[in-house]
């Protein structure tokens, strides 16, 4: 859908590394090597994000570490439309509304660090969830969203001591 609208594969990899999570951050060589381009693509595309104030960057050491401006104008409805492309909000909209009392909902692996993958995995929080329903409305929803859906399911109770243990690497995408 979005490769119809933007033709650089290097610039739909920037959107999502920084605009699926604002936290994440990254320099040019880490870039180079999770996205298993040249340089010089990426340089350029991400010299076009700083030009527009879409990313800002900062010095650690002698690297330029760049990271999502959260605050451009832009962000929020670049963010909107990185997770429709990834299929978040599909997932919300058809999973959370019939489970039972879901408290929240966390965003885990490659998508949750911005890397494009096939794979979401979701992370769900809550009471009394029917583990049966779930399965079935995965079912449905992955050939809607074209990915494979993988999920943990934990109580409140469960789900605090998860969060604490694994907080730096997940997105939460729905709070009651």
């Amino acid at each position: 859908m979005i490769e119809s609208l933007i033709t650089s594969q290097t610039r739909i990899k920037l959107l999502l590394k920084f605009f699926i999570n604002a936290n994440n951050s990254s320099y040019l060589r880490g870039l180079e090597k999770e996205f298993k381009e040249g340089s010089n693509s990426i340089r350029l595309e991400l010299n076009r994000f700083v030009k527009a104030g879409l990313l800002k960057t900062k010095l650690k050491g002698n690297k330029k570490i760049y990271q999502a401006n959260a605050q451009h104008p832009l962000f929020d409805d670049i963010h909107s439309i990185i997770r429709k492309f990834v299929g978040i909000d599909q997932i919300i909209k058809i999973i959370i509304g019939k489970l039972g009392n879901v408290e929240r909902v966390y965003l885990d692996g490659s998508l949750a660090k911005g890397i494009a993958s096939e794979v979401i995995d979701v992370v769900l929080i809550g009471d009394n969830i029917n583990k049966n329903y779930l399965t079935k409305l995965i079912e449905k929803a992955e050939p809607i969203i074209g990915k494979k859906i993988k999920y943990l399911v934990f109580s409140i109770y469960e789900g605090e001591k998860y969060f604490h243990k694994n907080k730096e690497q997940l997105l939460l995408i729905w709070n009651q």
